[in-house]
């Protein structure tokens, strides 16, 4: 493998001898007098952690003077507050980004070692759940690589999203215990350690309102670097985790009970302790309050802290005067999860600095701003007033005071309209009353996004049509992006290197420079090499599955892959009901489907017996010897960030299939686009603008568009008509239901059956002909492998609207109001100006 990296230099450049001799002297040390000291023999992982200190040596400097740049320049910040990051492993993407992997490579080789043998060691930093999570990760990348000064907030969660074991067909959850060997990307920060309130009530005093009688949580931040790309700018992502403070529970300490009131520490530790494994559904569970507070009360304390120390032009210490806070200060809300930062915020500014509330909320709106991430109802967050009152007494007064202002405001514009202001209200009445988190962060923030243009647009004309129609100004379209770096030149090296060969490198940087690739679409070269990479990066990843899963599959079949955390609007089902349709027909073009369906939420029922749905037919259809090695069906176990990096690449096909109008964005149709797979997709997230930017000719797009979702709507959907009238499907479906794939247990599809047939709100039978269809034209392509890598070349040229850059420059430039900077800053061995 090390010999093979080492041949890819022309993105990478060429390993300076110096720099290998210096990180072999490094690593040398780390190894002997960092790790084993006390030991004779070093593990596996010895190496991993010794290459990974010497690796943090280079960020360090780098790291420290970015910050003292920020602290002498004191440019506008940007936070960036989120429930989830998802960051995957860090060696690689450090090496990448700090132009070190040519020079780590050659040094491991010679000192016996393998790179990718101990990059596989690293544990994933799991985070997050899904999309939300790993954009976050991605904007992180591009908010450094643009030299903006911006920071990550979120929880270090002690155990990440669950590991997701199947055992006969079903899913088991394990804990992701991911910090037992440490985390040698983090710096504990105890000296920035800060107290966040919870519980208490709210007296009444002649200065105003105080917040009394709390428990105190202590919140710890730990640090991780985060590099930019080559431009020795590097930023920091603060996580904080719960401790509890020396004198908690000391009641039971004096009355003599000192065992029980060590452990009860436990109970405010909790917070940080796991991550809700919850993707587009709201659980109201009062711990998952906590950890939104949590991350919020600690986060602001530290923003303005360092908002009031800033070096800034005048001689005051500190600054005291808030007027310039929104001029300095911005806070990005990453779906609602981090809503409470405004009336925080707003708690902070009235009842602490005294600023009149007027002035507190202006001060508030222009600071905040909100991304809505979905529109599903489910989704959404409403949390029960009673639980407010319990847990955060004065934060429910300053929201009662926000919507009542809000509704005087709303009631002059549309005067006796009580309908409109039953609709627009922060709090929901009904058993229990409830606060509606969307409203509150679109009343309070001053701009408000969805994540494509299709879905900002049903953001606007109906999910929040009441607000939109108030003030306009305030919504906005960022469609997202995936970074280049990760995405391309760390999970695919081969294809970055005969991109670079025939454009230059600039595109991992501005990756609008792939439209250059439309000059070689017909370049029998340039087609042979395209080729020729996807078939290698297939070979290594049928030889994974073979090592992992022990399924031999053939290397020139066709890659189908739908990888997504599982909902019913995802549409795992239809493509699990085209499997079985192919199985019947006994007319495949040698086609292998891999379903990396990723997880299923623990508690989702539906989701957990479709992963049992699919790996059945999976049993049948890889035992059966008619069928041989010409259609295969495997579930990718576990599914995260490292095993995302291995999958992409390989792909032939791209599975889009949600029903129109319900996908937000979506970020893997951006990843396998630009790794040279063809979507096969419907009109909805970001497909509409791959197709756009592509030509619709280059996608295979089928199936209902939002209009005729609408349309079905109030027709009314009946999935026995299609049962009826398609003999396939009704062929399919009576397989599932009498027990074709559990023979052993017949009913035990019933709930799918039922589902399908009675309450599908997803309309899975109603694209079930059209996806069929779409799905003969992408064989009959595919038996043309010339016109097939052509599609391929023009999705790779028109992937460029689709990195993370482009998203975070206009989050920047619409919304934070700075500019992206290509300065550099000099690396730790130049001298200051």
């Amino acid at each position: 493998m090390a010999v093979e990296a080492r041949k890819q230099i022309s993105v990478r450049g060429i390993a300076g001898l110096g720099d290998v001799a210096e990180i072999k002297k490094s690593f040398n040390r780390h190894l002997h007098f960092t790790l084993v000291k006390d030991r004779n023999v070093a593990t596996p992982r010895d190496y991993y952690f010794a290459l990974a200190h010497t690796v943090r040596d280079h960020l360090v400097g780098r790291w420290i003077r970015t910050q003292q740049y920020y602290y002498e320049k004191d440019p506008k910040r940007i936070h960036y507050l989120s429930l989830e990051f998802y960051m995957g492993r860090t060696l690689q993407n450090t090496m990448i980004n700090l132009g070190l992997q040519n020079a780590c490579d050659e040094a491991i080789y010679q000192l016996g070692l393998d790179l990718e043998e101990l990059e596989e060691i690293e544990e994933d930093a799991g985070l997050g759940n899904g999309g939300l999570g790993r954009l976050a990760a991605c904007f992180l990348d591009s908010m450094a690589s643009l030299g903006l000064a911006a920071y990550g907030y979120g929880i270090r969660y002690e155990f990440g999203i669950f590991n997701q074991k199947i055992t006969k067909g079903w899913q088991v959850e394990e804990a992701d215990d991911w910090l037992r060997y440490g985390n040698p990307w983090e710096k504990a920060r105890p000296e920035y350690m800060l107290p966040v309130h919870f519980y208490g009530r709210v007296a009444h005093t002649p200065e105003g309102p105080k917040w009394v009688d709390t428990q105190v949580v202590l919140a710890m931040p730990y640090d991780t670097p985060v590099p930019g790309y080559k431009n020795n700018t590097v930023n920091t992502m603060r996580l904080w985790s719960a401790k509890a403070p020396n004198d908690f529970n000391l009641q039971e300490f004096n009355v003599g009970d000192y065992i029980q009131a060590v452990l009860d520490r436990n109970l405010a530790e909790n917070i940080s302790r796991v991550l809700y494994p919850n993707d587009n559904f709201f659980e109201g569970k009062e711990l998952r309050l906590k950890q939104e507070y949590f991350v919020v009360a600690a986060t602001l304390q530290d923003i303005i802290r360092r908002f009031k120390s800033s070096k800034f032009g005048c001689r005051d210490p500190v600054r005291t005067s808030f007027e310039t806070f929104h001029e300095k200060v911005a806070i990005q809300l990453n779906d609602t999860h981090p809503a409470l930062a405004i009336p925080e915020l707003m708690r902070i500014l009235v009842d602490i600095e005294r600023l009149d509330w007027e002035k507190a909320w202006e001060i508030t709106t222009k600071t905040c701003a909100y991304t809505n991430h979905t529109v599903l109802p489910e989704a959404l967050e409403r949390w029960p007033v009673h639980m407010f009152e319990k847990l955060l007494p004065r934060h429910l007064q300053i929201i009662y005071e926000i919507n009542q202002r809000h509704l005087d405001r709303v009631a002059v514009l549309y005067p006796g309209d009580n309908d409109r202001l039953c609709r627009m209200s922060l709090i929901e009445e009904g058993d229990p009353k409830r606060i509606n988190m969307a409203h509150l962060c679109v009343v309070g923030s001053h701009a408000v996004n969805g994540v494509a243009r299709i879905h900002s647009d049903i953001v606007k004309t109906t999910v929040f049509k009441d607000f939109c129609d108030i003030e306009p100004e305030k919504f906005q379209n960022k469609t997202n992006g995936i970074t280049p770096r990760r995405w391309l030149l760390l999970c695919n090296p081969g294809l970055a290197d005969i991109i670079a060969e025939k454009i230059g490198e600039d595109f991992l940087t501005d990756l609008f420079q792939l439209k250059k690739l439309l000059d070689f679409v017909n370049d029998e070269m340039f087609i042979r090499d395209v080729a020729k990479v996807k078939q290698e990066n297939k070979l290594k990843f049928a030889a994974y599955l073979e090592s992992e899963y022990k399924v031999k599959i053939n290397p020139e079949s066709i890659f189908d892959i739908q990888v997504k955390r599982i909902h019913e609007y995802k549409r795992q089902l239809l493509n699990c009901l085209h499997v079985i349709t192919l199985y019947n027909s006994k007319n495949y073009t040698q086609k292998c489907v891999h379903t990396g369906l990723c997880q299923a939420a623990p508690g989702y029922h539906m989701a957990k017996i479709i992963i049992k749905l699919f790996t059945s037919v999976g049993e049948v259809v890889n035992h059966d010897p008619v069928v041989g090695d010409r259609l295969k069906v495997i579930f990718l176990e576990n599914y995260r960030v490292s095993l995302a990096e291995k999958v992409i690449p390989a792909a032939d096909l791209s599975e889009q299939i949600s029903t129109a109008g319900t996908e937000a964005s979506g970020t893997g149709n951006m990843k396998f686009m630009l790794n040279g797979a063809l979507t096969i997709g419907t009109m909805d997230g970001a497909n509409v603008e791959m197709a756009e930017e592509a030509g619709e000719e280059n996608l295979f797009i089928f199936g209902m568009r939002v209009e005729d979702v609408e349309a079905m709507d109030k027709k009314g959907y009946n999935a026995r008509e299609y049962y009826e009238r398609l003999p396939e499907l009704k062929q399919v479906m009576d397989q599932i239901s009498t027990g074709f794939f559990s023979p052993k247990e017949p009913e035990l599809f019933k709930d799918v059956v039922n589902m399908l047939m009675n309450h599908d709100r997803f309309k899975v039978f109603a694209d079930y002909e059209a996806y069929i269809s779409c799905q003969e034209k992408v064989n009959e392509l595919y038996r043309n492998p010339k016109e097939w890598t052509k599609k391929v070349i023009r999705n790779i040229a028109a992937s460029g609207k689709f990195s993370s850059d482009r998203t975070i420059a206009e989050y920047a430039r619409e919304v934070w109001g700075v500019e992206p900077s290509d300065v550099k800053i000099p690396p730790p061995n130049e001298p200051r100006e």
